[in-house]
């Protein structure tokens, strides 16, 4: 296996699968067996999910709610996703552990570094919910800052695409797609991958980023063992 322990970014939007909204649980059940597949090599999986498909705090505050408040309701939402992958990969013989930024002692452990360790180093899957626990930051910096902190080798953000491009495939069938780029590669082309905060936060730490399609059965496997899947991001 090319690594050893990787954080994975999932998308709330993804868990709706091929619903307008909410969870789909086929989908929690596939994306339960392709972690269960590189589980099974030894490889030690963190993850960290975002809310849209259930509240998105940009959006609410777009409608005039209190960005504070609506952001803190986004936070809450990545629990939910959280604790619904929690139960699909207990489903399927995975050991987890719920982690979250904000304390919701009756449903999920508080965010200490050193236990979030310890459970990877002892072949549990741990979920990181709750973002960072601060307004105006996005589940993307979330992953980036838990990465680190873990010391993860790389971050793999799961999407519906199948790498980075120069415009938007599913509107430019004449889309170009990068197999490599660096970060300054990344900024010189105003390509959007994650938020600036993150993207910032994983260059000035030399984190690679691995963008793929999640939804294919096998790729996350493919991508673990080194495969040219997807798009990389590096220095």
């Amino acid at each position: 296996m090319a690594y050893k322990r990787i954080l994975l970014k999932l998308s709330g939007e993804a868990l709706m699968g091929e619903r307008n909204y909410g969870i789909d649980p086929k989908r929690l059940a596939e994306y339960a067996e392709d972690i269960k597949e590189i589980t099974n090599q030894g490889v030690e999986v963190a993850i960290v999910i975002g809310g849209g498909n259930i509240f998105r705090g940009v959006a609410g505050a777009s409608n005039g709610m209190d960005r504070v408040q609506a952001d803190y309701m986004g936070m809450l939402a990545t629990v939910i996703n959280g604790l619904a992958l929690q139960s699909a990969l207990e489903d399927a013989d995975i050991p987890t552990r719920l982690q979250t930024a904000i304390k919701i002692e009756a449903i999920a452990e508080p965010f200490i570094k050193r236990k979030a360790v310890r459970h990877l180093e002892k072949g549990r899957v741990v979920i990181f919910g709750s973002g960072t626990g601060n307004p105006f930051f996005t589940t993307d910096s979330a992953a980036v800052l838990r990465a680190i902190e873990i010391n993860a080798e790389v971050i793999l953000k799961g999407t519906r695409v199948d790498g980075i491009y120069d415009s938007d495939p599913e509107k430019n069938t004449n889309a170009i797609k990068f197999d490599t780029l660096s970060f300054d590669d990344v900024l010189k082309k105003g390509l959007k991958i994650m938020d600036t905060t993150a993207f910032t936060l994983s260059q000035e730490n030399e984190l690679p980023i691995i963008v793929f399609d999640m939804n294919t059965p096998g790729n996350l496997f493919k991508v673990i063992a080194g495969e040219n899947i997807g798009t990389i991001v590096k220095n």
